[in-house]
Order: structure tokens, then C-alpha cells, then sequence
């Protein structure tokens, strides 16, 4: 079940303490924006809204527009077309068609190699933007943001003299400082190791909640976008294929695109009847896709499993569903690749001491306790 488990991690960090926010306030509002170079199209009539106090992730493959979509918002690139406004003020086109520079515009930066100045302590860098302030107040907030990332025996120390991890949190702070009304995080744990970026991922998410700001995270990595969003938005070839939490996305995905770029996707052929589908693997009844299918009666649907859906057992020849193609060792799970006799490929996911062999037969149990997404077959 590791793949399901992924959009669930959410709920061990909902009972971080966090700042007043509004839910229902739309804090960024993006309008049909688009950006084209040459004749390339970067970004495609792209709308999206967060509000007050929300975390959203742009996912998707490289090419897709992500950090063109997040340099747009921070005024670092000028859209082609559009309007985008930040708490209520309009900063890119509108009427006049006006553009505000990046540093006209209340947003903070978590850049991916955090840009730290390494000439400056952990508490100048913090207070880099704070240029407003007297020497007192910026004390005094410096300090506090020391404490919410927990680096408050860190004051003096220089950017070298410090972990991946300290790094990024202080880039946090420094970006915090001012109280930006959007923070914008690019790719924000791609220069961390495997260990460290997991558990940066619980630490950001935690500050984020802490200080109640409106966040947008740019990145390629399914399980940190799954793991650490409110929502999530799948974006494919300049446009949003499909936005929602976290949960929703993963388990009813809208599309073929989102179902294979989320996890690992396998789609088992099958032919519509009264009240039955009919597959490889044997028939099951309609309920067990996730919406209304009775307009497909006698067509062939793809049906989306997931490998946690699937498990495969071992049996004689005459018996098999299909045979073990491939098998991939997770550490904790194999992933096995079943060529079925109808033709499709599917994965199943077992326990890393349940071992079978390459050509081996074997039945496939559907194994799945919840509704299955579905396409018309291609």
C-alpha cells in the first residue's frame, strides 16, 4: 500500500499549530496568462487561485511550464497574455496593461540553491530585507524567525558552517522576513539528499502552517508534491491538466496524462456489459468504477490499477492469468510486471519477502477496496 499511503502523510502535520489565515480569501488570482518565446509556447490560457494560508504545488514533467508559470508571479518574466493579481492588487496586465517589477511586488523567493550571501552570519541574512526597520524591530524579528526554524543557536554563524538543511531553513527566514504576501518556492529540496529532503519536507511544511503564509512549490517529485500540499496542480504541455487535493488527484485522476504521471499507472482493457465489465482478470461488477459507464454498454474502457491494487499469485500453467515479465526491488516491496494473456502489462506491489521469478505463471487478484478511475480505451 505504499503508493496509497503517499497522499495521506498530510494528516501527520495537520495538527501543526498554525496563524490565523482566511480560506475563503483568494490571495493570488492567475488569469488565462500565457507566455510565449519565439514561437515556442512556454505557458498556455493557464488560470489557477490560491487562497488565504494555502500551500499549492505546480507538479509536472520538465517542459511543462512550472517555473515559467512561478517566475511570472515573482515578475521575473513578463507574461504574453493575462492578468495576475496579488492580494486584491493587480501587478501583471489589467486595463493599463501595467507590469510591477519583482521588487515592487509583496512576494518572497526560496530560490533552489537558496542564494544565501556567504559574506553575511545567519542573522544578516535574515535581516537582508528588513530595511524599514529600526535596529531594534529588526532584532526582534530577526530572532523570532530564528525561533520558527529552529536555528536560534545559529545566529552568528557564516552560510558555510552550516548543513544542507540549516541552509535552506534560513533561506526560509530570509524570505519570511518581510511578510510577503505569496512565498514562492523553486524546486526547494532538489539539493538535498534523500534522508534530509524527507525531512525538510515535514519542517517547511511545519514553518509554512506556523507563520500562515500563502505558498506556491514548484517541482518535478510526485511524493513531495503529495506529501507536503494542500493542493496540488498537475500541469502538462503549458496548461493545468487537473488541480485538487492531494488525495482526490492520486485517487481520481481526470485524465490518461495525470493517471501515468502520478505514480505508477497500469490500465486493464475491458468491455462494458448490463452490469458487468469484463477483463483479463475475470468480470466485476459496474460499481466498481468511480462514475457512470452505462453510456460505454458494449465499448472497451481502460481501467486505472495502481500496483497496491493488484496482487499476483503463483499457480500452473493452464491456470495463469499471465507471466512475470520483470521484477523491481523497492527495499521494502518488489514491484512485479505481469504480461496478462489479453495482452495488457500490469504491475503488482508484494511484501519484499514474497519472491517470484521471471517467466514464472501466475493468477492476478484484483485486490483493490475502493472505485477505480477509467478512460474510453484509445
Amino acid at each position: 500500500m505504499a503508493e496509497r499511503q503517499t497522499t495521506e502523510q498530510l494528516s501527520e502535520f495537520d495538527t501543526v499549530e498554525t496563524a490565523v489565515s482566511d480560506p475563503e480569501r483568494t490571495v493570488l488570482s492567475v488569469e488565462s496568462v500565457s507566455k510565449e518565446y519565439a514561437k515556442e509556447v512556454a505557458v498556455d490560457d493557464l488560470s489557477l487561485d490560491v487562497k488565504d494560508g494555502e500551500l499549492l504545488t505546480l507538479l509536472g514533467p520538465s517542459g511543462c511550464g512550472k517555473t515559467t508559470t512561478l517566475r511570472m508571479i515573482a515578475g521575473l518574466e513578463r507574461p504574453s497574455e493575462g492578468r495576475i493579481s496579488i492580494a486584491d492588487e493587480t501587478v501583471t496586465g489589467g486595463e493599463d496593461g501595467g507590469f510591477r517589477k519583482p521588487e515592487e511586488r509583496d512576494v518572497g523567493i526560496v530560490f533552489q540553491d537558496y542564494a544565501l550571501f556567504p559574506h553575511l552570519s545567519v542573522a544578516e541574512n535574515i535581516a537582508f530585507g528588513l530595511t524599514e526597520m529600526d535596529e531594534t524591530d529588526t532584532e526582534r524579528r530577526v530572532d523570532d524567525l530564528l525561533e520558527l526554524v529552529d536555528l536560534t543557536d545559529h545566529h552568528d554563524k557564516m552560510p558555510k558552517q552550516l548543513s544542507g538543511g540549516q541552509q535552506q531553513r534560513v533561506a526560509l527566514a530570509r524570505s519570511l522576513a518581510p511578510e510577503p504576501d505569496v512565498l514562492l518556492l523553486d524546486e526547494p529540496f532538489s539539493n538535498l539528499d534523500v534522508r534530509l529532503r524527507v525531512e525538510m519536507r515535514e519542517e517547511v511544511r511545519k514553518i509554512l502552517k506556523r507563520a500562515g503564509v500563502t505558498a506556491i512549490s514548484v517541482t518535478h517529485d510526485q511524493e513531495e508534491a503529495l506529501s507536503i500540499s494542500d493542493r496540488v496542480a498537475i500541469m502538462n504541455d503549458g496548461t493545468v491538466a487537473q488541480v485538487g487535493d492531494p488525495a482526490e488527484v492520486f485517487e481520481n485522476p481526470e485524465s490518461r496524462f495525470v493517471a501515468s504521471f502520478l505514480g505508477q499507472a497500469s490500465f486493464l482493457s475491458a468491455r462494458v456489459t448490463d452490469e458487468q465489465i469484463e477483463t483479463g482478470l475475470g468480470s466485476f461488477d459496474l460499481e466498481l468504477l468511480n462514475g457512470p459507464v452505462e453510456a460505454y454498454d458494449g465499448a472497451m474502457v481502460d481501467v486505472l490499477v495502481r500496483p497496491d491494487d493488484l496482487k499476483a499469485v503463483p499457480t500452473s500453467e493452464p491456470k495463469a492469468d499471465g507471466y512475470v515479465v520483470h521484477r523491481q526491488y523497492n527495499g521494502p516491496s518488489f514491484v512485479y510486471r505481469v504480461e496478462l494473456h489479453s495482452g495488457d502489462i500490469v504491475h503488482c506491489m508484494h511484501n519484499h519477502v514474497e519472491t517470484f521469478e521471471a517467466g514464472q505463471p501466475v493468477e492476478v487478484d484484483l485486490a483493490a477496496d475502493h472505485e477505480l478511475a477509467w478512460y474510453p480505451a484509445e
